[in-house]
Order: C-alpha cells, then structure tokens, then sequence
C-alpha cells in the first residue's frame, strides 16, 4: 500500500512538472530583439505625411518582410510620439513595424536616410 501511494504521489509530481513547463513558457518574457535583426527588419520608404496630433505617419514604403505585405502607400500609429521627431513629407527614412492584430500596425523605430 505504501509502495502505491508512493508511485502514485511520483506520477502527480511528475504530470504537475509537465503541465506547468508550457504554461511557463507561454508567460515567459520574449527576449528584446538584436540591433542585427531589427536592421534586417527595416523597410525604406517616403513620408508622405505627419499627423502629430493623432500619433500617425503616412508612409510609401517597399515590402515589409516580416509582415509579409507588398509595397503600397498606408498609415500606421507610431508606439512612440517621439519617433516622428522633425520628419516631414518628402522624407525618405527605414522603419520597422509590428502587427498588433485587428488591422493595427504600429512603426516601432523609424530612422531618416542619409
């Protein structure tokens, strides 16, 4: 008997371990991303205008690898106000963006080219 309730409490034990592993990893902070791999994320494109007010930017860019989206005129949000800095139309910058579901997109680093 007591060889079962010991076999038993190791079997919990051990089915308690494996189903707490994935829960972990679904609540694990993502690692930031490398200064490389944002680089190879940045898409060119043209200002075509600066909405401060409401934290916008219209773009005329190339494709968006990582979103997967041809080249086209849109405008996305910006995750930071500051990112618009002194652009201004007729600008030519590379950016990077994120998807934020629902039709959202978001420029999360935007620099002018030289």
């Amino acid at each position: 008997m007591k060889n079962i309730r010991a076999l038993l409490a190791s079997a919990l034990l051990v089915l308690a371990a494996g189903l707490a592993a994935p829960l972990q990893a679904q609540t694990a902070p993502r690692p930031a991303a490398s200064s490389a791999v944002a680089a190879a994320t940045m898409t060119e494109a043209e200002v075509r205008k600066v909405d401060r007010e409401y934290r916008k930017i219209t773009l005329k860019h190339g494709a968006i690898k990582n979103l997967d989206m041809p080249p086209m005129t849109m405008v996305f949000e910006v995750a930071d106000p500051a990112l618009l800095g002194s652009l201004k139309k007729g600008d030519k910058v590379k950016f990077a963006a994120v998807d934020e579901g629902g039709g959202r997109l978001k420029v999360t680093a935007i620099q002018p080219l030289k």
